[in-house]
């Protein structure tokens, strides 16, 4: 129970790598907030956890000021919410760019902020960002999607700059392939095609992931800020 007493937010904790994460923040004894845009999943997943769920849409920016005061204090922070739409560039539509960084990006940013300000006057804090393998690896198909986590990327420097002395610690965890519903929708068999390309020759499962996050909202990264670990069965390495 290392984290009893802290208070995490999760976004896309209704499912995936979110739920997952939101399953072992809550194991390690946090109370846990999931947001998500979907009623019927959120209230069933919250049920599930012993968790609180809030309906929130973060790539509206009144979607991410009504998290931020229905969240309350906040001691974790989780930046999960993601779109990751698969479409060569000169097939991109204008539409789809401005969901993935509204979402990725610009909704990130301001929850960011405004959670970020009340653990600044607590002096403590974790922000752990979930970006992907692709913001530094050319992959078909992933141009916006990759951009905007290579945004999201740079932003955990920062902050962990601009953080770093109030006692807030930033990181980013990148995934590789990834078993979800979501990226089996989206991406469909390239998902596995992909998973199979890396060292370990699979995709993970999202608790594997979600262990990372642990890892980094916990106490024992307590020296760790300003990183991006990379869960991608060795696909940093090619």
């Amino acid at each position: 129970m290392e984290l009893a007493g802290q208070r995490a937010l999760v976004t896309g904790g209704t499912a995936g790598i979110g739920l997952a994460s939101a399953w072992l923040l809550v194991e390690a004894g946090a109370a846990v907030v999931i947001a998500g845009r979907n009623a019927e999943r959120g209230v069933a997943a919250a049920d599930q956890l012993g968790a609180r769920f809030v309906q929130a849409d973060i790539g509206t920016p009144s979607g991410v000021e009504q998290l931020v005061r229905s969240a309350g204090e906040v001691d974790i922070l989780v930046n999960n919410a993601a779109y990751f739409p698969a479409a060569l560039t000169v097939d991109q539509d204008l539409s789809s760019f401005d969901a993935t960084f509204g979402i990725n990006v610009r909704g990130l940013y301001f929850l960011t902020a405004g959670i970020a300000d009340g653990m600044l006057g607590r002096g403590h804090g974790s922000i752990v960002n979930i970006t992907t393998m692709v913001a530094t690896k050319g992959v078909a198909r992933a141009s916006a999607y990759s951009a905007s986590k290579a945004a999201v990327e740079s932003l955990t420097r920062t902050w962990a700059v601009e953080f770093g002395a109030a006692g807030i610690r930033v990181n980013s965890v990148a995934p590789g392939p990834t078993r979800t519903e979501g990226v089996q929708a989206e991406w469909g068999d390239s998902n596995e095609e992909l998973g199979r390309s890396m060292p370990l020759g699979r995709t993970a499962e999202p608790m594997e992931i979600a262990q990372a996050v642990l890892f980094l909202a916990s106490p024992r990264s307590s020296f760790i800020t300003g990183s991006t670990l990379h869960v991608d069965g060795g696909g940093a390495a090619l």
